[in-house]
Formats: structure tokens, C-alpha cells, sequence
């Protein structure tokens, strides 16, 4: 076992390292608006490609616009989040990833089940649930607690 002492505190995993949760509120909010930024600007080119469809097909292949935002944003979330790095890229732009309590990596599905229940909760309790990281430890959000994941920083 590799325990380290910092301050008095018996370190064993890099998750018992109240370093690695400064500053994860700030960095977690700038992530989001980049990624949604990433995920506005791929919606153009599918967009269109769904348009050229829609021609296509006479009109019925516009029946994707309904689920088009959605659809994007899940299949970025589960290249980046569920990929090897376990943070999309604004996250890995703000330096912080998600990592499971139990130490197994991210995979896809763990991801998009996290975003899944993250909009689910904003739109059943609304943002007011994303106050929970104030009183949580870890600052962990309440899908978090549901999942058994934190963010932490990337650089500690």
C-alpha cells in the first residue's frame, strides 16, 4: 500500500486528498458552459445533415430535430466522460476529471447515466439541488451520491 502522510494525515488513495477538491465548484461550472459551447457548435454540422435527410426522405427525417440536442449531447458525453481521460473536454480544459469511489474507471454508460440523472434532477427539483455541493462532502452533487462518483482535480 503507498500511504503518504500531508499535515498530520494519513493519505492512501489520491482521493482521500482534500487537495484534490479545491476550487472542483468554480472548475466544474466553467467545464459546463464549455462543453455545451462544444456541443452547440457540433449541432450545426449534424443539423444539417439531418436537413439533407429530411429531403430526402420527403420530410420524415426532420422528425430528428426533436431529439437532436439531446442525442448529441449524450454521444459526446459518452466519447469524452466514458472515455480513457473520464473527463470531457471542458473538463480536461479546467484540469478536473470524474472518478468512481470503488477506483474502477468510468465507462460509458456510468457517464451518461450521470448526465441523464443531472438534467433529470435540474428539471424535477430545479438548480436549486445543485446547492447540495455546499453542505456535501467532497462537494459532490446529488447524482454523484447516487453514483458513487466525485470530480476531482486532474493536477493533484
Amino acid at each position: 500500500m503507498s500511504a503518504r502522510i500531508h499535515e498530520g494525515e494519513i493519505i492512501t488513495t489520491r482521493l482521500d486528498d482534500v487537495r484534490a477538491y479545491d476550487g472542483v465548484l468554480t472548475r466544474r461550472v466553467i467545464a459546463f458552459c464549455i462543453d455545451y459551447l462544444i456541443i452547440g457548435l457540433l449541432l450545426i454540422p449534424v443539423a444539417i445533415l439531418v436537413f439533407l435527410l429530411g429531403i430526402i426522405t420527403l420530410g420524415l427525417g426532420w422528425a430528428l430535430f426533436g431529439i437532436l440536442g439531446p442525442m448529441v449531447a449524450l454521444i459526446y458525453v459518452w466519447n469524452t466522460l466514458g472515455g480513457p481521460n473520464q473527463a470531457t473536454t471542458g473538463m480536461r480544459m479546467m484540469g478536473i476529471r470524474l472518478d468512481r469511489l470503488d477506483g474502477r474507471p468510468v465507462d460509458g454508460l456510468l457517464s451518461v447515466v450521470h448526465t441523464v440523472l443531472f438534467w433529470a434532477g435540474n428539471v424535477v427539483l430545479t438548480p436549486l439541488i445543485l446547492l447540495a455541493t455546499l453542505f456535501t462532502d467532497r462537494r459532490r452533487t446529488v447524482h454523484d451520491l447516487l453514483l458513487g462518483t466525485v470530480v476531482t482535480r486532474s493536477d493533484r
